[in-house]
C-alpha cells in the first residue's frame, strides 16, 4: 500500500520547474518526462484501489480491474477532448470568461461519466488535456492562464488538508521510518527501477 501511495511523482512540480527554468532537455525527453510524469498518477490510483481492496478481504480480479480502467477511462478522455475541443471552436460567448465555466464543467463530466462507468476518471481528465494542449481553440491563453492558477491554488490546499491530519504528538514515532523510506526511494528504489526499464535500450 505504501509502494502504491507514493509512487507517482508530483507532475505540477515537474511542468513548473520545466517551464520556470527554461529547460531544455536533449533527445525530445521534456515531453517524454511530461508524458510519464502526468499519466502515473492515474496508475497510482489505480494501484492504491486495488491493494486497498485487497487488504479488505475482497476478490480482485486484477488484470480485469486495470482492463476496465483503463478501457473506459482512455476512450471516455479521447471522446471527450474531441469534444470539448469542438463545443470550445463553435461555442459563440456573450461576456469574457463565460469559456471558462463552460471548461470546469467539461472537466467535471469528463471525470464523471468513467467514474460512473468504473472506469478512471483521473486518465479521462488528463486525455482530455492532451489533446486540447494540441488543439487550436479561441482564448487558449486565456485559459491556460487561469488553469495555471487554479494548480498552484490546489497545490497550496492539498498541502493545508495534509498538514490539518498531522498531528506533531504522533510525529516522533514516525520520523525514523520516514526518514528510512525517503533514502530507500531515492537511492535504491527509484535508480533501480530507472535501470531497469533503460536497459532493454541501452
Amino acid at each position: 500500500l505504501l509502494g502504491a501511495v507514493i509512487s507517482s511523482t508530483d507532475a505540477a512540480s515537474v511542468f513548473s520547474i520545466l517551464r520556470s527554468r527554461n529547460l531544455s532537455l536533449k533527445y525530445g525527453t521534456a515531453s517524454i518526462l511530461e508524458v510519464e510524469s502526468g499519466s502515473n498518477d492515474p496508475f497510482s490510483y489505480m494501484l492504491t484501489m486495488i491493494v486497498l481492496q485487497i487488504l479488505a478481504g475482497g476478490s480482485v480480479n486484477v488484470p480485469l480491474l486495470l482492463a476496465e480502467q483503463i478501457l473506459i477511462g482512455g476512450l471516455c478522455g479521447a471522446f471527450m477532448g474531441k469534444l470539448t475541443g469542438y463545443l470550445m471552436k463553435k461555442a459563440e460567448f456573450t461576456q469574457e470568461g463565460m469559456e471558462i465555466i463552460l471548461m470546469i464543467a467539461l472537466v467535471l463530466l469528463t471525470y464523471a461519466v468513467p467514474v460512473l462507468l468504473h472506469g478512471n476518471g483521473f486518465l479521462s481528465v488528463y486525455i482530455v488535456g492532451i489533446v486540447l494542449g494540441n488543439t487550436e481553440i479561441r482564448n487558449k491563453r486565456n485559459l491556460v492562464n487561469f488553469f495555471d492558477g487554479l494548480t498552484g491554488l490546489m497545490q497550496m490546499l492539498i498541502f493545508f488538508l495534509l498538514g490539518l491530519l498531522a498531528f506533531p504528538s504522533r510525529l516522533p514515532q514516525v520520523v525514523l521510518p520516514a526518514l528510512l523510506i525517503a533514502v530507500f526511494l531515492t537511492f535504491v528504489a527509484r535508480p533501480v527501477a530507472v535501470a531497469l526499464v533503460l536497459t532493454p535500450f541501452k
